[in-house]
């Protein structure tokens, strides 16, 4: 027996694609054979398996369990919750390896599966490997058990357990999302008044795509704040490990823009040390972490890799512009977009008590939203690298991080090829608009280079 995956299944930091056409149960099967067998070659046995809210998850769940013993695991099933309660599980259960099965902020037709081994993130040539073992039939042989194991309310429990946030009037939107039910639980415990939206779990995400980075998707939660008056609003994706937030005038505060709140009550308590964000972050942020005396680290996109560089460097904090935030300081070092809102909370309170204060003393920056247009699959990181070499020999100022990020007088601008599609992404900042059109017309002459030309967004 082997078993082979549609190719464009298997990506950068999870396996997903669209159920009945990329993606269906024979291939849930088959990632239970594959990865039970790494996780049996590693020396463990036991995998936790969680789903989020998806109407194609139960089937993909029980496919991916048979697999699962058929290798020789023993499974522990956790039950609908988000992404990061199967990493809290992970982390706290006596389990040697974890999956969620989750179609992340991606549309209802849309599922796939998030893998830890060993407390650390399974991703990159990992995942390439398993689909090369699929093909082969490389299996272990076994008969694994099942049981089932309540998690929530211990979660529920874990995120409040140091919790030290003053009372705020806030707003909580889950957009149907595997969050919800974790925030009904939790608002009833918070201090302060609480409005939720969405927190009933629908995979079919009937009021708003569960995606806080887009502005349109934060449309309710804007008016929830204003109508009622609120201090702020947090919104969630779908599998709940991203956070969005808009403050009391119902402005968004971005990913970094929040990380730069969190970042200041974690390097009073922890001075110099380092602060993680990726490279589609604003300037403003990394000086702001170097004002507040810690280490300023730009890296590559990509929970994965972020949590890698977060090992690798001790870092107790890390965020990306998409609203993935890691805290590694009295947390587990995953990305856990509820856990991140009870740190937003309490930063606020130690902070001055007004995310609104907050946003307005942010140095007013232009920039632009991430610019995605579609390009040959194949020749992607090639143009990447062609400006990068141009660039260079002009005498340009380029940092290689992931992708070309290109500093000038009026500010800075980034192309990258995103890891998960054929996409390449350009985004720019500047003082005015005038500084950022100028900006991106010097990415457009640099992709005029390369005979490309900026087509119509991609979709996420």
């Amino acid at each position: 027996m082997s078993h082979r995956f549609n190719p464009t299944s298997l990506r950068e930091y999870d396996i997903r694609g669209v159920v009945g056409e990329t993606l269906g149960p024979d291939d849930a099967e088959a990632v239970g054979r594959t990865f039970g067998t790494v996780v049996r070659r590693a020396g463990g046995k036991r995998v936790a398996v969680g789903w989020d809210g998806r109407d194609s998850s139960p089937e993909l769940e029980a496919r991916l369990v048979t697999g699962l013993t058929k290798s020789g695991c023993d499974v522990v099933r956790i039950g609908l919750g988000p992404t990061a309660m199967l990493y809290y599980a992970e982390a706290e259960l006596d389990v040697d390896a974890g999956i969620q099965i989750t179609g992340s902020h991606n549309p209802a037709d849309y599922n796939g599966f998030k893998m830890v081994l060993q407390h650390t993130a399974f991703f990159g040539e990992r995942i390439q490997e398993l689909g090369r073992m699929s093909a082969a039939g490389d299996w272990e042989e076994g008969s694994g058990s099942v049981t089932d194991q309540e998690v929530m309310d211990r979660y529920v429990d874990r995120l409040l357990m140091d919790f030290s946030g003053k009372p705020f009037r806030i707003g909580w939107d889950a957009g149907n999302g595997a969050g919800g039910p974790i925030v009904d639980r939790l608002v009833k415990r918070l201090p302060g008044e609480h409005h939720t939206l969405y927190t009933d779990v629908d995979g079919r995400f009937p009021n708003h795509h569960p995606d806080p980075t887009v502005e349109a998707n934060l449309e309710d939660l804007k008016q929830l704040v204003r109508e009622k008056g609120l201090d702020f609003g947090v919104a969630l994706d779908g599998d709940a490990d991203r956070i969005g937030a808009v403050d009391g005038e119902g402005r968004v505060v971005w990913g970094d823009q929040l990380l730069s709140i969190l970042a200041e009550p974690v390097l009073q308590q922890l001075p110099g040390s380092t602060i993680i964000a990726d490279v589609k972050a604003s300037q403003a942020l990394f000086d702001r972490i170097a004002e507040l005396g810690g280490t300023p680290v730009m890296w590559k996109t990509g929970h994965s890799l972020i949590k890698s560089k977060m090992k690798e460097t001790g870092a107790p904090l890390a965020g990306e512009m998409s609203g993935h935030i890691f805290f590694a300081h009295r947390w587990y070092g995953f990305d856990d977009g509820i856990y991140a809102a009870l740190r937003l909370i309490e930063a606020v309170g130690s902070l001055g008590g007004s995310l609104t204060a907050l946003k307005d003393a942010m140095p007013a920056m232009v920039n632009t939203p991430e610019i995605r247009f579609q390009v040959d699959e194949v020749r992607k990181f090639a143009i990447v690298d062609e400006v990068l070499d141009r660039l260079e020999q002009e005498g340009a100022k380029v940092d290689r991080t992931d992708g070309a990020r290109v500093n000038t007088a009026d500010g800075w601008w980034l192309l990258r090829a995103s890891n998960t599609q054929d996409v390449l992404v350009a985004r720019a900042e500047g003082k005015d608009e005038a500084a950022v059109e100028r900006l991106m017309a010097q990415v457009d002459e640099q992709l005029g280079k390369s005979g490309i030309v900026r087509g119509p967004q991609a979709a996420h």
